[in-house]
């Protein structure tokens, strides 16, 4: 079966095609003199400035500090008022029935989410990192290495890492995009706005049939809120999952009362005498009655105030080369804002994802302190987890890694446990497990890195997973039962 690839076709370049200039260090002999150079400034800690504070700028704390450089020398700027946190866990745990311990701050601060120790605001302190929160940078005047706030501030920096994420894309307000009820996860402000609506909702109306509104829909099945997700592609997930694939998720969550409107847009979000939402009218004249609704219909990168500045763009994003250098010496860019040169395939994409906030953070990280040369060598990972809470009677966990191009080949049982391969011109070049033991789902990325030629026709003839991953394997050498405990 064929599928389309789940990146964008973006411009495709060898990565020595890319040359950036080295990024400028700025070093200071003591604390004390940053401070004093810093009274005209918000900032003290002025050497390494962050902007962002989501997943990579946890991610890149955690390294300065591990490499003894964060005291005195480290300054994270943050929208938020909380330190950074495993962003997955919104759409996730968080919103677990009150009843079934969900996920709260600091349970998940980073970096938990790779088994490390939580960074919580007292963990800041103790290293000598600088958090300013509550602020967002409206401007970058690159010849004087300063930022300007929202608030009007100055911050100062010496080097600059640029870490500000997406932000939901949102419907116009003049169809009901920003009535009371109508909510968009990217910050836990809005898990907790969320929430307190599950708390008295009854019908909820999901908008979008890609991650989130299959995590949530999950989510608010489990409060046992009469759910609809809507979204205009013929299936779930559409960039990945091939139809029969999503077939079988479909199903699924038809099974435990989730019901999919295929098709129509929303043309109009209505309130009712109390000013709330009430519901959802589409394109094809249908009408749904809710009480909430929840639209995940993509993100956007935050880098206005960097591209008016003059940065140089691509896909969407701003453009790096393998250290994560940007177009200006002294300037970085990781995680989700971040186009780098996608090696393994030849071509420069951005990814939002959290594989990649926590991987380029620690890569940029070691590019700046330790004069890292090898570039950035990324295999394309996503994974999502649902009906985790105790409630469900089966929990589901899948994880992808590589490319989707080329035709796909699906095997095993749903019921049990279900995978497919893409093949291109006969190599592996995608690989797609659900419910797989912890050393099926370790296999899975030496595959996609390896590509190994696979024998469509035998692959085809198998009745399991483990068939398929026998197959495979034994063309890298690796077969599952040796592979190691996925992280």
């Amino acid at each position: 079966m064929a599928s389309s690839r789940l990146f964008g076709a973006g411009a495709r370049f060898s990565h020595s095609a890319i040359v950036l200039p080295a990024p400028r260090h700025r070093f200071a002999s003591r604390r004390s003199g940053y401070a004093v150079a810093a009274k005209a400034h918000l900032n003290e800690n002025r050497e390494y400035v962050i902007v962002g504070g989501g997943n990579s700028a946890g991610y890149l704390a955690h390294a300065f500090a591990e490499k003894g450089l964060a005291d005195g020398k480290l300054c994270i700027v943050a929208k938020e008022t909380v330190p950074p946190y495993e962003r997955p866990a919104l759409t996730k745990a968080y919103l677990f029935p009150l009843d079934e311990k969900p996920a709260r701050l600091p349970g998940f601060h980073t970096c938990v989410g790779s088994g490390w120790e939580r960074q919580t605001p007292e963990w800041y302190k103790e290293k000598g990192i600088e958090l300013l929160q509550g602020t967002t940078v409206s401007g970058l005047d690159i010849a004087a290495s300063t930022l300007k706030t929202s608030s009007g501030d100055t911050i100062k920096y010496g080097n600059l890492i640029i870490a500000t994420g997406c932000t939901a894309a949102r419907l116009p307000e003049k169809i009901g995009g920003n009535l009371p009820g109508v909510h968009y996860i990217r910050e836990v402000a809005d898990a907790d706005s969320l929430v307190a609506s599950l708390v008295r909702a009854k019908k909820a109306v999901i908008i979008g049939g890609g991650y989130i509104g299959l995590e949530v829909s999950a989510a608010t099945s489990s409060w046992n809120i009469d759910t609809t997700v809507v979204f205009p592609e013929p299936h779930v997930m559409f960039r990945l999952f091939t139809p029969s694939i999503a077939k079988h998720y479909e199903k699924f969550y038809e099974d435990r009362g989730v019901k999919f409107v295929k098709g129509p847009v929303v043309s109009k979000i209505a309130s009712g005498s109390n000013g709330r939402v009430e519901k959802v009218e589409l394109s094809d004249g249908t009408t749904l009655e809710a009480d909430v609704v929840v639209v995940g219909i993509g993100a956007k990168p935050a880098i206005g105030p960097f591209v008016d500045a003059g940065l140089a763009t691509a896909e969407g994003g701003i453009q790096v080369d393998g250290q994560f250098r940007t177009s200006v010496p002294g300037i970085s860019a990781i995680g989700d804002v971040a186009a780098f040169p996608l090696k393994m395939y030849g071509r420069t994409t951005r990814v939002e994802h959290v594989d990649h906030a926590r991987k380029s953070a620690l890569h940029c990280a070691n590019a700046l302190l330790e004069t890292l040369t090898d570039p950035y060598d990324y295999l394309p990972f996503f994974y999502s987890r649902v009906f985790e809470n105790s409630k469900s009677s089966r929990k589901l966990w899948w994880q992808f890694y590589g490319d989707n191009v080329g035709e796909s080949v699906e095997f095993g049982d749903f019921n049990n446990k279900y995978g497919a391969f893409w093949i291109d011109d006969g190599r592996l070049k995608g690989v797609f497990l659900e419910s797989g033991s912890p050393e099926e789902f370790a296999l899975l990325p030496k595959l996609a890195r390896a590509q190994p030629s696979i024998d469509k026709a035998r692959l085809q003839s198998v009745s399991s997973v483990e068939q398929a991953l026998e197959i495979a394997s034994k063309q890298v050498g690796s077969p599952p039962a040796t592979a190691a405990a996925v992280g």
